[in-house]
């Protein structure tokens, strides 16, 4: 029979899983361990991160965790998280991981695999990064207003691992909000992995082309409209050309009135997903500091969208303008009112 344990300790500390527990190295684990004695209902230290543990205290410590007596402070939540970053199914079983700790560690090991992939963008590399989205969307799936405290943690520097990202997070919670009861689990698992890898095709941009911050001329802006068709060939090159991943790739640029690219679609032309890829894609852009632009603040920044009715679907831009100016993320406080915002100038946005 387990311990009643206090709610101040479980405030404080991590009751360490067994699953958890056998992630760790057997012998010298990376956190401070703690036991706890019920006969004085505090916890004790058993051993400090890093110290060697005999046979004796391994077997000892595999009991004491097996009857929930073994603990490991909140304080040492940035080891204990860059632990589960690399073995990401973990979050799944640790149920005394905070909702908001959790969205922090898939922040940062979708960041890692992304960046890895872009590196190497090849079957074995993606194999990791689908694997860790597919815990993403089990864990979204058993509740899907968690995707909130991803909304909450949007990036305000660009780079295109936080962009896509951003986009992801965005992406996502246009996709669960907008169609309710109606999402199919296997409509999730697609759309996270199509909204992740959007932009694959600005890897093969040139860097300096990305990171310039004055105007471009003119042959290094006709590499940018590319980058979709290049991103789509790199995933069909690879087997994954699943209509979720074409449409996301190929048209998260294109607009309603057909001023977008590369392909010029119009109105119904476009998919559910690549409209809500495009509202997803253009806000993540405009709320992160580029070389070229800076940072614009997230309300200003959707009501610029909502007013480019011409070019956005206004389903998607006005619930997401809804949701920000009532403050339903928690993200900020209430903002001042504005005028509408005027419709951008429509040359094509470098990201």
């Amino acid at each position: 029979m387990k311990a009643t344990i206090p709610d101040n300790i479980s405030e404080e500390y991590y009751q360490i899983s067994t699953e958890i527990l056998s992630s760790f190295p057997k012998y010298r684990p990376p956190v401070d361990l703690f036991r706890f004695r019920e006969d004085i209902a505090q916890l004790q230290p058993y051993t400090r991160k890093g110290a060697r543990l005999t046979n004796e205290q391994v077997e000892e410590v595999q009991r004491m965790c097996e009857a929930g007596d073994l603990f490991v402070s909140r304080s040492d939540h940035p080891i204990y998280s860059q632990h589960i970053v690399h073995q990401l199914d973990l979050v799944l079983v640790d149920k005394n991981l905070k909702e908001g700790e959790v969205a922090d560690i898939f922040q940062q090991a979708l960041a890692l695999r992304v960046n890895e992939f872009i590196d190497q963008p090849v079957k074995p590399v993606f194999e990791v990064l689908y694997r860790d989205v597919m815990v993403l969307t089990e864990y979204l799936w058993q509740d899907k207003h968690r995707v909130k405290q991803f909304m909450r943690r949007l990036h305000r520097e660009h780079s295109l691992a936080k962009h896509s990202l951003n986009t992801l997070s965005v992406g996502l919670w246009l996709l669960v909000t907008s169609m309710g009861d109606n999402l199919k689990r296997r409509d999730l698992d697609r759309a996270a992995l199509a909204l992740l890898l959007h932009d694959l095709g600005m890897a093969k941009v040139p860097a300096f082309i990305l990171s310039k911050s004055t105007p471009l001329k003119p042959d290094e802006k006709d590499k940018i409209p590319l980058h979709p068709l290049v991103g789509a060939k790199i995933m069909h090159k690879m087997g994954l050309a699943f209509d979720e991943l074409r449409q996301c790739t190929l048209e998260h640029h294109e607009r309603l009135d057909g001023s977008g690219y590369p392909q010029k679609l119009k109105g119904e032309q476009i998919s559910r997903l690549g409209r809500i890829c495009a509202v997803a894609d253009s806000f993540s852009a405009m709320v992160s500091a580029r070389p070229h632009a800076p940072a614009k603040e997230l309300v200003p920044a959707v009501q610029e969208l909502a007013a480019d009715k011409a070019r956005y679907d206004a389903r998607y831009t006005s619930l997401l303008l809804n949701a920000l100016v009532t403050n339903a993320f928690g993200t900020t406080g209430k903002p001042k009112a504005e005028a509408p915002a005027k419709a951008p100038a429509r040359a094509p946005a470098r990201e």
